[in-house]
């Protein structure tokens, strides 16, 4: 749809902050006609950038995605005495900032339904506490071939990021999220398709398990500071892979002992219940021929959140004496490395 055809509907968002999901995402809604503002701090070091140098490599229309060069101009909000209401707030941050930002909203008069376009590893009680009577609808971002990420990185005044057809969504009948429709309607207005998990919560959860797996493994072998060689060295390794695969069979018996029925994720799950000897070299396959994914991998380099996520996991399983060995080495070697190095990693993820 053009930005003409979607004037009549166009919605006006706010995108917290002005990071790689958020600014892919703002410029995506900005380009169907939507008005879109970013919150940002002033103490940010990117309150300053008015437009970004955008390289897309772009997955909507063609799997193998067509790369493409643009740029976004970033709107941002402007603090007005009076009460400001938008009719969609994007939140995509770390989770343990869920409560900095809503006490940044209402601090700034600022209304709207929010989308939590991130991980969350907490209960749902935690998370309508958190956010103190707002209605909230789970979304998150997906990179396809079971890594649920949207990847890249900003420098400077350059985004480089990569999309899929495609964003997971809560359901209609459990979200209870007034203009669920709009939300619909918004992701459709960019070429982006939805798909509703069972329940988006534990698909969250499901997910971040996944991520710990794959991320643990791969800063073993990798560089914890350099993800981007440590992404390529795991993908071209079958024996990494297959590691990887063991990995995540732990994580995801993690989250089966929080209560959740994995039957319900079998998609998911499949490529992980093959035989290490069939899904490894599987998966080292597509990754060589799949751009994209590929892609995606080596451009998401946050080792601050992915070692929490990883950490996270890690205490859930260990408090739960859930056996995971694999896991468990895998991770305790990363953490020993960002300790060694001084990095406030080694802080945010020990448990």
């Amino acid at each position: 749809m053009t930005a003409q055809a979607s004037t009549k509907a166009s919605m006006s968002i706010l995108v917290v902050g002005l990071g790689v999901i958020g600014a892919t995402y703002g410029y995506l809604f900005q380009k169907a006609g939507h008005r879109v503002e970013h919150l940002v701090r002033s103490s940010s070091a990117r309150s300053g950038i008015s437009s970004l140098e955008v390289e897309i490599l772009d997955g909507r229309t063609d799997t193998k995605g067509s790369l493409s060069h643009d740029r976004y101009s970033v709107h941002h909000h402007v603090h007005h005495r009076a009460r400001s209401r938008y009719d969609l707030i994007v939140v995509s941050v770390p989770q343990g900032r869920i409560a900095e930002v809503m006490a940044d909203l209402d601090a700034g008069g600022i209304e709207g339904p929010v989308l939590l376009f991130c991980g969350f590893w907490g209960e749902r009680e935690e998370l309508d506490g958190l956010l103190a009577g707002r209605d909230v609808i789970l979304g998150y971002p997906v990179a396809g071939g079971g890594y649920p990420v949207a990847g890249g990185s900003i420098t400077g005044n350059r985004l480089d990021c990569c999309v899929f057809d495609h964003v997971m969504l809560e359901r209609r009948d459990r979200a209870r999220f007034p203009g669920y429709e709009r939300v619909e309607a918004l992701f459709a207005s960019c070429g982006i398709s939805l798909e509703r998990p069972y329940d988006m919560l534990e698909w969250i959860w499901l997910h971040m398990a996944i991520n710990a797996g794959v991320g643990a493994v791969a800063g073993m072998y990798g560089d914890i500071e350099d993800t981007t060689r440590s992404a390529e060295q795991l993908m071209g390794s079958t024996r990494m892979l297959a590691r990887a695969v063991r990995a995540i069979r732990e994580t995801s018996r993690i989250v089966a002992s929080r209560g959740v029925d994995l039957s319900r994720y079998r998609g998911e799950l499949l490529a992980y219940r093959l035989p290490t000897a069939v899904s490894a070299p599987l998966m080292r396959r597509m990754f060589a021929r799949n751009l994209l994914t590929r892609r995606i991998m080596t451009l998401h380099g946050n080792t601050d959140d992915l070692l929490f996520v990883c950490g996270t996991v890690y205490e859930q399983g260990r408090g739960g004496g859930i056996p995971a060995p694999v896991f468990y080495e895998s991770y305790e070697a990363v953490r020993g490395k960002a300790a060694r190095r001084g990095s406030g990693t080694a802080d945010i993820a020990r448990p």
